[in-house]
């Protein structure tokens, strides 16, 4: 008599876990729609997400899209040099003959694997030591992580990548090295403040008088409630991180040729002023392509998330 119930009862249970996961499920459908229902009554986030989907597609598919892909590496063609745009180069060749169209897609490439990566190295330490901070408020921990992260904001973010950058070998990855050393201090002044604020609130003493751990506090708790503006500044941020790689390869501190980058190539091309003017105003326009397309859509972002909240 006692198996059928032992049976019925693990049914009931099943059944009921199914139930909540068929509720979960139907629960991040709802909040995707309603998510992107407030990015789209904003018309310039929606293109900005377009532009940024673009270029995304662009920089992945550049081997099958480009006029010339021999042109993205050690290429020359002297007798097709410093050609203006025409039906066959669109946007001209540079001072040695290569496309240029072709090598701003290429250079798309290390843009974005630079604004990915950098923020993908500085986001998770950054916003974990200011939740220390802000938890731990006004004990030795937050001194300390505090006081460090005010040293690096003491120092000129650009300055700080540059002298980083040149005593590393210059390339692609110690140019993401010598960004991410001077980003996470931002984040964790963000998430610093955040975290002050909600150490006082009701959920927070609740957690703690059920016996709930630091752990438990920090990342169920807290970490939920500051991943609204920390998403919003990571689509604001990205763009600036593409303009810092850029400025670091304009110096030939970042990506070294013949690999195509945006800031070299603008670099080489700003010698050729103005006669030869398209080989560094189209690199230059790329750029602001680029930053426009992740500003926009980190406004809708933040208004996504600033409805949400309200």
């Amino acid at each position: 008599m006692g198996q059928p119930r032992i049976n019925s009862s693990s049914e009931a249970a099943a059944l009921v876990a199914q139930r909540i996961r068929q509720l979960e499920r139907e629960s991040r459908r709802e909040n995707l729609g309603r998510a992107w229902y407030k990015l789209s009554r904003n018309p310039m986030s929606v293109v900005g997400l377009a532009m940024v989907l673009s270029l995304i597609l662009l920089a992945i598919a550049a081997p099958w899209v480009t006029p010339y892909p021999k042109h993205a590496g050690p290429f020359t063609d002297f007798a097709n040099a410093k050609i203006p745009p025409c039906g066959r180069y669109l946007l001209g060749t540079d001072q040695i003959g290569r496309d240029i169209l072709t090598r701003i897609i290429f250079g798309l490439r290390s843009s974005l694997l630079m604004g990915v990566v950098v923020l993908a190295l500085v986001v998770p330490p950054g916003v974990l030591l200011g939740l220390l901070a802000g938890y731990f408020h006004g004990t030795w921990i937050d001194t300390l992580i505090m006081r460090i992260t005010d040293i690096f904001l003491a120092v000129p973010p650009l300055i700080l990548a540059l002298a980083v950058a040149s005593v590393l070998k210059p390339n692609l990855w110690n140019g993401m090295m010598a960004v991410s050393l001077m980003w996470w201090p931002w984040y964790t002044r963000l998430v610093y403040g955040l975290a002050v604020a909600l150490r006082n609130e009701y959920f927070v003493t609740a957690a703690e008088i059920t016996g709930a751990s630091a752990g438990h506090i920090l990342f169920r708790e807290m970490l939920p409630n500051v991943l609204s503006p920390v998403f919003t500044k990571m689509s604001i941020d990205i763009a600036w991180v593409i303009i810092i790689g850029s400025m670091l390869s304009y110096v030939g501190l970042g990506v070294q040729p013949p690999e195509p980058s945006l800031g070299t190539m603008i670099s080489d091309g700003a010698r050729y002023l103005p006669d030869q003017w398209w080989i560094a105003v189209f690199p230059a326009l790329a750029i602001v392509v680029v930053v426009l397309g992740f500003n926009l859509l980190g406004d809708g972002i933040r208004d996504m998330f600033a409805a949400e909240e309200i």
